[in-house]
């Protein structure tokens, strides 16, 4: 009998962030397939727990899917982490998922912390209707890209890392105009920062600023008062 690959989201930061459910599997489970092995030790270090694990990132997940439907299809119970939140968002992980549905191995979702949702939810901004958009394409794309956006009747997502915030700004003023938005960093941690105002507004405010830790923009659809 074929065993279950679990898709356990695990703290964006603060490591008191995650389930009793996602505990129990990670404890549980013959292997934990981590995007970084180091820094998913430390979290199980913090709950007492042991478990083998084996790296599954960027630069393996190809071949590692292969290896890892194998062992599921022999009956292995198979946990699949990322560094934060939940894996496959912006995250490697869809190859693994779908290699396993399709060998006929269940695949099971262990819910908990993902960054898009937790900024959205302290955003200020209208959450009926959001756009989900990741990482913007850094050059190819962009501008084509930020237009498509711009014209969404709802609230828009990204990720960005944060030497590269201002110059996003300046992107989304000019493709966007100047819509209100938010800019949330290091969500659960130490120095977690929400700004709230306009495109513009938060450009001046960071500009001067060397920032820290991933950040998550959000852009209200346009008109809103």
């Amino acid at each position: 009998m074929a065993g279950t690959l679990y898709v356990v989201a695990t703290p964006i930061g603060n490591l008191q962030d995650i389930s009793l459910r996602a505990l129990e599997i990670l404890g549980s489970v013959d292997l934990i397939a981590a995007e970084d092995t180091r820094h998913t030790g430390r979290l199980l270090k913090r709950h007492g727990l042991s478990t083998r694990m084996i790296s599954y990132h960027d630069h393996n997940e190809i071949a590692r899917s292969a290896e890892l439907v194998r062992e599921l299809v022999s009956g292995r119970q198979i946990a699949l982490v990322s560094d934060a939140g939940t894996p496959t968002i912006s995250d490697p992980g869809y190859r693994l998922v779908r290699a396993a549905a399709e060998a006929g191995v269940t695949v099971a979702p262990i819910p908990g912390p993902a960054a898009a949702l937790a900024a959205l939810s302290v955003s200020g901004l209208p959450t009926d209707r959001f756009l989900f958009e990741g990482f913007l394409p850094r050059r190819k794309g962009r501008q084509s890209r930020l237009a498509e956006l711009a014209g969404f009747s709802g609230t828009v997502i990204i990720y960005e890392a944060p030497g590269r915030v201002p110059a996003t700004l300046r992107d989304l003023l000019d493709a966007f105009g100047n819509r209100r938005a938010a800019l949330c960093r290091e969500l659960t941690k130490l120095h977690e920062t929400v700004l709230r105002g306009t495109l513009d507004e938060l450009r001046a405010a960071v500009e001067a600023k060397s920032l820290k830790g991933e950040c998550v923009l959000l852009i209200a659809k346009e008109g809103l008062d």
